[in-house]
């Protein structure tokens, strides 16, 4: 089955053409982050402007890519949500238009969802049940995945998700937008033990909040600058990011052994655009062995959003019977 995929929830505008669910033919993404680098984060109304711009030449070449024509086209599928709403609008029209015009199932799929499917394209192997962590500019989740399309959130971000803490952080660094590039690099000849950073607890046990974290460096910075004290950004960098993975590894293993009723599980999925990250990479995969737990972590092209991990999540969607018609519509907020 070929699947005609799009991704468009925030400043990716991303087409791919994927088989049966875990062979990408094509996958093509026009990037704005040099436009959006100029305001220090994404502007919702530029990335929407520039979707729309972008979206038919990226289809165009992600299909001439696969060597396919239209007509070989058996399904579109598109992310409908979360993300920022113009933005997921665009997407989400342009591939109702399609599916009405080619006649062909149009298949909704749920951002996070996309994330996690992202290790079937890399993994073949890893199939459900297993536990998914999945952490990016918006999200900080883990997840049961019971199933292909059976997921259940059992622990998400109460303010800030932890690729939004790495932006803000930089910003008060004085480092670039997207931060998390800026603050691995530093970190790379920082001392990550020069600084006691918080860790933040929550009431329920697998919920993240780095809001603390946050507010605890950027006053660090300003109240050194007051007095006219001089910071090591590199050991500060280290410092944050190593509290970062630290927390976000500690939550995972926790819910790995107990968040289950029975046996724990013995496969961990690793996903979204901070799974880039090296230092959450080594971290989390160092704790998953230590507990004879397996870690899956995609390659780093297809952790940032693509619409290839749209098309293989589209795939199982569209084997469960999850399809649409000209009704759906785009969701801002929504976990589930």
């Amino acid at each position: 089955m070929k699947i005609l995929a799009v991704e468009t929830s925030c400043d990716e505008t991303s087409c791919a053409v994927v088989s049966d669910g875990r062979v990408v033919l094509s996958n093509v993404t026009a990037s704005q982050t040099d436009e959006h680098k100029l305001y220090g984060g994404v502007v919702p109304e530029i990335a929407s402007r520039r979707h729309c711009e972008n979206i038919v030449g990226v289809c165009e070449q992600a299909l001439e890519l696969s060597g396919l024509t239209l007509g070989g086209i058996d399904a579109l599928a598109v992310t409908f949500a979360p993300g920022l709403i113009g933005a997921l609008l665009v997407g989400v029209n342009f591939a109702k238009g399609m599916a009405m015009a080619l006649n062909k199932a149009l298949i909704p799929v749920h951002h996070l969802k996309g994330h996690i499917a992202a290790n079937y394209i890399e993994y073949p192997e890893l199939t459900p049940p297993f536990l998914a962590l999945t952490v990016s500019g918006g999200h900080t989740v883990i997840a049961k995945v019971a199933d292909y399309t059976d997921i259940r959130v059992i622990g998400s971000t109460l303010d800030d998700a932890a690729g939004e803490v790495f932006d803000k952080v930089a910003r008060a660094m004085g480092f670039g937008y997207p931060g998390g590039v800026y603050i691995e690099e530093a970190a790379k000849i920082g001392d990550s033990t020069k600084y006691k950073l918080p860790r933040p607890k929550t009431e329920r046990e697998y919920d993240f909040s780095f809001s603390g974290l946050k507010t605890a460096v950027i006053n660090l910075i300003h109240k050194s600058a007051q007095r006219n004290e001089e910071i090591d950004f590199p050991s500060l960098a280290a410092s944050f990011q190593r509290t970062v993975c630290d927390v976000l590894a500690e939550k995972t293993i926790r819910a790995a052994q107990f968040a289950e009723a029975g046996s724990p599980y013995k496969k961990i999925a690793l996903s979204g655009g901070v799974a880039a990250n090296s230092c959450l990479r080594k971290t989390l995969a160092e704790r998953a062995l230590e507990n004879g737990a397996e870690l899956y972590v995609p390659k780093v092209s297809l952790c940032g959003d693509n619409a290839a991990m749209v098309g293989c999540q589209g795939y199982y969607e569209y084997l469960a019977g999850n399809t649409a018609g000209s009704e759906l519509n785009a969701y801002a907020s929504n976990l589930q």
